[in-house]
């Protein structure tokens, strides 16, 4: 674990003693499909909690994923890590992790369909308020939180990290109805700076309340301190962009959701 996120869990650890961290399964469907989300909240917290929605990267609802999970109910939010894929399954190698992601992405309405239900099990939670959600994903997770947004669905907020920018068609842009943020790295070579010209357009012609915060020599992955071990060119970990994203995204919900949630 790399030096700010090891500290920051050891922070929140030894902040929240007395608490307890529950971790609780569920499982919800779509069709024939068996989707295996967690939730994660911190009982030191007391009444309804904003909710965030976390999608995972392509590799599947991985320990990444849940660990980013965990962080925020640490601070005080509830927070569902979704299963995008189906049965919890994860992987470390590209060429299953670009199948998976290749069978949502190729189906727009299915995709947004299977986010929107992860959306409506963290909605319904006993202890997140309805009024108060938001999402946030990683590399794919960025793409599914926009596909999200652009089906019109009811959030505060979404947060793409290192995603891979799909640009909103004009019909799109306008069901946008939540802020945007988005984290991305100068150096990510995944994603052609036609096409992050393309997303900004679309979402500025539509009049979308949006930003994006670029991090020099950052490439894709890098927020991701496990992005090294895949082996793969172009993706690497990147510590400074990694907390500087981070803490933006948490100024970020005190904006969306009130300081004193």
């Amino acid at each position: 674990m790399k030096t700010w996120l090891l500290g920051v869990l050891i922070l929140l650890v030894s902040g929240s003693a007395s608490a307890v961290m529950h971790r609780e399964p569920v499982t919800y469907k779509d069709g024939d499909v068996d989707l295996k989300g967690i939730f994660y909240w911190d009982d030191a917290f007391e009444g309804r909690r904003p909710g965030i929605l976390v999608v995972h990267e392509w590799w599947g609802l991985n320990d990444y994923a849940k660990l980013r999970a965990e962080m925020l109910a640490e601070l005080g939010y509830v927070a569902l890590a979704a299963d995008m894929y189906g049965d919890g399954k994860i992987t470390r190698h590209a060429e299953d992790a670009k199948g998976w992601m290749q069978q949502i992405t190729s189906n727009i309405e299915a995709w947004q369909r299977r986010a929107d239900l992860a959306l409506a099990q963290l909605k319904g939670h006993a202890r997140v308020d309805p009024a108060k959600l938001a999402a946030i994903g990683y590399c794919f997770g960025g793409a599914t939180v926009m596909q999200m947004a652009y089906a019109g669905a009811d959030l505060k907020g979404v947060v793409s990290f290192h995603g891979s920018l799909p640009p909103a068609t004009p019909e799109q842009a306008a069901n946008i109805k939540t802020q945007v943020l988005v984290a991305h790295g100068d150096a990510d070579g995944f994603v052609p700076p036609d096409r992050v010209q393309a997303f900004k357009s679309a979402l500025a012609a539509a009049g979308v309340d949006w930003e994006m915060d670029i991090y020099a020599n950052a490439m894709h992955g890098f927020t991701n301190p496990y992005a090294d071990g895949y082996g793969m060119d172009g993706l690497a970990y990147q510590e400074q962009a990694d907390r500087r994203s981070w803490l933006r995204m948490l100024a970020f919900f005190d904006e969306i959701f009130g300081e004193e949630f």
